[in-house]
């Protein structure tokens, strides 16, 4: 038996092994690797946020997260809080508003948002509207304007971001479905996207999908899970029925590097990210 015909009944053998185990062949196959980082969305710990921002971002450090997404700076300064999360080892790296509230004052909130450290400027709701009926035509307009904003951001050193949810995957319009609008229609250079798996998966769409439909366009990840009941509501990512495995790695493998944990409503955030840390710190993919 010459070496590369061993090499492939090998090959197969370590494959039918694994499937008979239950384990993914592509789990099997590729040496698998874990996050190196974790970060969070502030609005999940709002409230305690209020009440002791230092305290609170002390406990987070402490449970492991390393960024953190936010709006306005907390604290006195730009610069005491910037000198607070250093202290700390996060990274208050993104943070955004929505389209109506971005195309007003551009260039004087990109200069704020770099003042307070951010890397990322995200549209966090590319719609003048409330998207539930999108047509071709809006979707396009958008995409104007988030092109208006990308180009804003490069000219002020900035990168940018639009933030998805479910309502460009549920229903398509003349012209495909509007989160597809939105990509085509927007300069990849300057337009890249905070993919929110949560919401996509809420719309119908596959995250794992728009990851390999649009390589290089997708430089942030929110990470939320989906309960089991009809209503697909949220969860603390670990606790629903979300596979976040394929999904990182297909992220991981475009060089993706944020992963933000978010749970919309949430009332014990510090809770909900503990439990979220513990899991996506183990998560091997």
């Amino acid at each position: 038996m010459n070496t590369n015909r061993r090499q492939f009944i090998s090959t197969i053998g370590l494959s039918a092994i694994g499937l008979s185990a239950g384990i993914q062949v592509w789990s099997a196959e590729r040496k698998q690797i874990q996050l190196e980082k974790i970060g969070f969305i502030s609005g999940i710990v709002d409230n305690f946020m209020k009440e002791d921002w230092k305290g609170t971002l002390e406990k987070l450090a402490k449970q492991g997260y390393t960024e953190m997404e936010f709006g306005d700076y907390l604290g006195n300064s730009a610069s005491e809080f910037k000198s607070v999360c250093k202290s700390l080892g996060i990274n208050p790296f993104a943070g955004g508003s929505s389209m109506a509230d971005m195309l007003k004052d551009t260039d004087k909130k990109i200069a704020e948002a770099i003042e307070t450290g951010k890397e990322y400027w995200v549209c966090y709701w590319p719609w003048l509207s409330d998207a539930k009926k999108i047509s071709a035509d809006e979707a396009k307009t958008a995409a104007d304007s988030l092109n208006k904003l990308g180009a804003a951001c490069k000219k002020g050193g900035i990168k940018f971001c639009w933030h998805n949810h479910n309502w460009e995957f549920e229903k398509a319009t003349t012209e495909g479905l509007p989160f597809d609008i939105l990509m085509k229609n927007t300069d990849p250079q300057t337009v890249k996207t905070e993919l929110d798996i949560y919401w996509v998966k809420k719309g119908g769409g596959d995250p794992l999908e728009c990851l390999k439909k649009y390589p290089d366009r997708i430089k942030i990840l929110h990470v939320k899970d989906m309960d089991a009941t009809p209503e697909k509501s949220f969860a603390c990512p670990g606790s629903g029925i979300i596979d976040f495995r394929p999904i990182f790695r297909e992220a991981w493998d475009q060089g993706i590097r944020h992963y933000i944990v978010e749970k919309d409503g949430e009332k014990n955030g510090v809770e909900c990210l503990k439990s979220s840390a513990e899991y996506l710190r183990n998560l091997k993919f």
